[in-house]
C-alpha cells in the first residue's frame, strides 16, 4: 500500500498491484518478459509505457531502423516510443495478453490465466508498413508475420490488383492497339 501525503492534511492511500515480472532471455527474440507469480485473466500486466512523439517525428527518427518500440495510439496523432517492461514483451500469433487504451495510456492485460514462469507474450497486429516483419514466435497457430489478417488481406488485394493491371498489359489490353483503330476489317480508320 502506498501513503502519499499531497497537502498538509490531505492524504491520499492507494493500494498498488504489482505483477512481479523479469526480463530474461527468450526463444522468441533476444530478450522477453516472464511473471515469476501466477496472472489470473483480465488482470492487468505492465503499462507500454514511453515518449510520446507525433508520427513524424517516429519516421525521422526511425528511417531505416530494422527494429522499433513504437506504439500508434488510437487518436492517430500520437506515438509512445516505447521504454521500460511493457517495450519488452515479444510478439506471438497466440498471446496471453492484449493491450488496451484507457484514458490515452496503453496497458496489457492478462488474456487468460498465466502461469509462473511464462513468458508474457501479445499479437502485435502490426499495420501501414510493406516491409517484412516475419513472426518466429513458434505457436502452431503462427500466421508467418506480425503484420494483422486485415493488413495482410489488404496486402493481398492490392497484390492481385498489380497483377491483374500487370497482366492486362502483358497480353495488351488496357492499352492502344492498331487493332483498336481500325475499322473492324483490320483496315486503319
Amino acid at each position: 500500500m502506498l501513503v502519499l501525503t499531497l497537502f498538509p492534511k490531505t492524504v491520499l492511500v492507494c493500494e498498488i498491484k504489482c505483477v512481479p515480472l523479469v526480463v530474461r532471455p527468450s526463444p522468441i527474440h533476444a530478450v522477453g518478459v516472464y511473471t515469476t507469480t501466477p496472472i489470473r485473466k483480465g488482470a492487468r500486466v505492465v503499462e507500454y509505457g514511453g515518449p510520446r512523439i507525433t508520427p513524424e517525428e517516429a519516421d525521422r527518427r526511425y528511417d531505416g531502423s530494422a527494429r522499433t518500440y513504437l506504439y500508434g495510439l488510437e487518436d492517430g496523432k500520437t506515438v509512445i516510443d516505447g521504454e521500460g517492461l511493457g517495450a519488452y514483451l515479444n510478439h506471438s500469433c497466440d498471446p496471453n495478453c492484449e493491450v488496451d487504451e484507457i484514458k490515452g495510456r496503453v496497458w496489457l492485460f492478462a488474456l487468460r490465466d498465466i502461469a509462473a514462469g511464462e513468458e508474457l507474450v501479445w499479437d502485435y497486429n502490426l499495420y501501414d508498413d510493406e516491409e517484412p516483419a516475419p513472426c518466429h514466435c513458434g505457436s502452431p497457430k503462427c500466421r508467418g508475420t506480425m503484420y494483422s489478417r486485415e493488413w495482410m488481406a489488404k496486402m493481398r488485394r492490392r497484390e492481385a490488383r498489380k497483377n491483374k493491371e500487370s497482366e492486362k498489359t502483358k497480353n495488351g489490353k488496357g492499352t492502344t492497339s492498331s487493332r483498336a483503330n481500325s475499322d473492324g476489317m483490320g483496315r486503319s480508320a
